[in-house]
C-alpha cells in the first residue's frame, strides 16, 4: 500500500505531490489545514516511502490514480476532495474522472499541454546531481547554492528551511520511480471534459515550468497564486491553504 500521513477532523482531502517530490512538500499548510480537514498526504508510488510500480507497471498518471484509488479503498473513502501540485494536479484530475473526488484543486496541473512534450532537451540534472550526492548536506548549508538549486521550484528560496530543500533535492535525485514516471508523463496529454465536480486551478505568479493552456472552459474555476513559484508551499503557506479550503468546501457551503 502506499505510503501515508494523516491528520486532523472534518472532511477528508487528499494531498498528492508533484514530480520527484514527496508527502512532506505539503508540511507547510498542514497546520493551516487539519483544524477543519481530515488530511491524507500520500506518496506516489517510487516516490518518498512509497513502493515503485513494476517495471511493466503503469507509470502514466492515470495509472498512479489508480494506485491512489486504491489507497482511497484501504482507508473506506469513496471519494475525497483532491489537491495536487503539477503531476499531483493531473493525478488528481484523473481520480475524478474515475468518479473518486468530491471536489478538485490542482496547483500548476501538468498534461495540459496541446501534445506530448517528448524527451526533455539539455543536460541530465539527475546525473549531475547525483554525482554531487557526497557533498549534497555540505552544498545545502550553503544560502547561495541553495538559491541557485531551488531557484527553478520556489519564487522564494530563502524561505525554505535548509532540512526541507535538503529533501526537495534528494527526493528528486533518489526516486525509483523518477525516470519511468517522468517518460509516461511527458508522452501523453490530458484532455479536460466538462464535469458537475468542483474544479478549480491555480496558476503561480512566478512558475517557470507549467503554463497556463489557452482556452480553458467555463466550468473550471482558476485563479492566481502571488508571489508565488511551481511548488508554491514555502513560498506563502497560508494563501495555499487559504486556496485549498476554499477549494475543498462543500458546494453548498461555498
Amino acid at each position: 500500500m502506499l505510503s501515508f500521513d494523516r491528520a486532523g477532523s472534518g472532511e477528508p482531502l487528499l494531498l498528492i505531490h508533484p514530480l520527484g517530490g514527496g508527502r512532506f512538500v505539503w508540511d507547510p499548510v498542514l497546520p493551516l489545514l487539519t483544524p477543519t480537514r481530515d488530511v491524507i498526504a500520500v506518496d506516489l508510488p517510487g516516490f518518498g516511502a512509497s513502493p515503485r510500480l513494476p517495471a511493466i507497471g503503469d507509470h502514466s498518471a492515470a495509472g498512479l490514480a489508480r494506485e491512489v484509488a486504491g489507497l482511497l479503498d484501504a482507508l473506506g473513502l469513496d471519494d475525497a476532495h483532491l489537491a495536487g501540485n503539477s503531476l499531483g494536479g493531473w493525478v488528481a484530475l484523473e481520480l475524478e474522472r474515475m468518479g473518486r473526488a468530491r471536489s478538485v484543486t490542482a496547483i500548476a496541473p501538468a498534461g495540459l499541454w496541446p501534445k506530448p512534450l517528448g524527451s526533455r532537451p539539455g543536460p541530465d540534472t539527475r546525473a549531475i546531481g547525483s554525482a554531487l550526492r557526497p557533498l549534497l548536506s555540505l552544498l545545502m548549508r550553503s544560502r547561495r547554492v541553495r538559491r541557485r538549486i531551488l531557484a527553478g521550484t520556489v519564487a522564494h528560496p530563502d524561505r525554505v528551511p535548509v532540512e526541507h530543500a535538503r529533501r526537495l533535492v534528494t527526493s528528486y535525485l533518489d526516486a525509483p520511480g523518477f525516470d519511468a514516471t517522468n517518460r509516461a508523463m511527458r508522452s501523453n496529454v490530458f484532455r479536460l471534459e466538462p464535469t458537475a465536480t468542483p474544479v478549480t486551478f491555480a496558476w503561480p505568479e512566478h512558475d517557470r515550468l507549467v503554463s497556463i493552456p489557452r482556452g480553458l472552459p467555463p466550468f473550471v474555476r482558476a485563479v492566481g497564486l502571488a508571489g508565488c513559484g511551481h511548488v508554491p508551499m514555502w513560498d506563502d503557506p497560508e494563501q495555499v491553504a487559504e486556496l485549498l479550503l476554499a477549494g475543498s468546501r462543500e458546494p453548498t457551503a461555498a
